[in-house]
């Protein structure tokens, strides 16, 4: 099993838009195969971050993640909108490691 996380903050005008298409993304993704967990939440205090938390069978279901149609279109809305940060990476075995 791999664990994604982290975090990202959007611009303040693009809240609301970051909050529908993550919405559309959990939506999608919850059906992938080798999905196991997928999701996204407010940081209490912090209106502009969301947290990221994903749990995957493999890297493989991963890999196929990264590839889906669902995942460009969120892609999409995160470049129109502006994110101002990311922090996103990758548990293996206990160690942290870079998501790509």
């Amino acid at each position: 099993m791999l664990i994604v996380t982290g975090t990202v903050e959007v611009s303040p005008e693009g809240v609301e838009k970051a909050d529908k298409a993550a919405q559309a993304m959990v939506a999608e993704t919850v059906k992938e195969p080798g999905c196991l967990v997928y999701e996204f939440s407010r940081i209490l205090g912090h209106p502009t971050q969301f947290r990221v938390y994903e749990e995957w069978q493999d890297q493989a279901a991963l890999e196929a993640h990264f590839a889906a149609r669902h995942m460009a279109a969120f892609q999409a809305v995160l470049a129109e909108i502006g994110v101002v940060s990311s922090d996103i990476y990758r548990v293996v075995g206990g160690e942290k490691q870079p998501l790509r």
